[in-house]
């Protein structure tokens, strides 16, 4: 089973500095057949102004990714961690039993990123973060993963979930495979690009959920970069 959820459908809220599109009901946004997909919980496509950003606030109990599209983001946190994640690369941080940090653009240009909050597989563990470059250039007409926390992907940022987050940039007609595990479940978005999956067609920033699905075929219709995660 195949749902494009498109872009123009799911839910919003611009707040001058800050203008999001939510994949899942998310603050003021509630749907209730779109709670969560599996453990996946968040997914925001959020456009941060320049020289904003989101001040010092709290989160527990969450893993949360931020897969940054374009710009860089600066991130600070309660147990001293500091860094600045750029277009193409990863940061995740573990909430655990409770950490308050900050997001900023920093830069002279919108900051475009996905949030993403997966639910952890225990709580009330001790808090952490991490970042790592990921060149999209490793990535060109494939899948590689960059954050996980399943068996076999110790390259990845380690995250305290069975979920996986992944992403490919793909020229115009070239294709990239992804197996899901039975019982398994697959949400894809297109950062840029017009893709097809398993023959549906989705534009950019557009949600497609995925189960029931043996083997995912995703078909670059243009230029495309796309992020998928993994869930149980």
């Amino acid at each position: 089973m195949i749902e494009v959820r498109p872009l123009t459908q799911l839910g919003a809220a611009n707040h001058g500095w800050l203008d999001s599109r939510f994949h899942f009901s998310f603050a003021e946004y509630h749907d209730p057949r779109r709670l969560h997909w599996g453990r996946l919980r968040v997914w925001n496509d959020d456009r941060i102004a320049p020289h904003s950003g989101f001040p010092s606030h709290p989160h527990r109990d969450m893993e949360i990714i931020t897969y940054v599209r374009k710009g860089a983001i600066t991130h600070q946190d309660s147990l001293g961690n500091e860094g600045r994640t750029v277009a193409g690369d990863v940061q995740v941080m573990s909430a655990g039993t409770g950490i308050v940090h900050s997001e900023y653009n920093l830069e002279d240009e919108t900051a475009e990123i996905f949030q993403i909050w997966i639910m952890p597989n225990q709580s009330g563990l001790p808090p952490a973060w991490g970042s790592k470059p990921f060149p999209r250039a490793q990535r060109n007409g494939r899948f590689e993963t960059l954050a996980s926390g399943m068996s076999g992907d110790g390259e990845a940022l380690p995250i305290r979930a069975d979920a996986r987050l992944l992403a490919a940039t793909l020229a115009p007609g070239q294709s990239a495979e992804y197996p899901l595990a039975t019982r398994r479940k697959a949400y894809l978005v297109a950062a840029r690009g017009r893709i097809e999956v398993n023959g549906t067609v989705a534009a950019a920033g557009d949600g497609v959920a995925i189960v029931d699905e043996s083997v995912l075929r995703v078909v670059a219709l243009e230029e495309s970069e796309v992020v998928l995660v993994d869930v149980a």
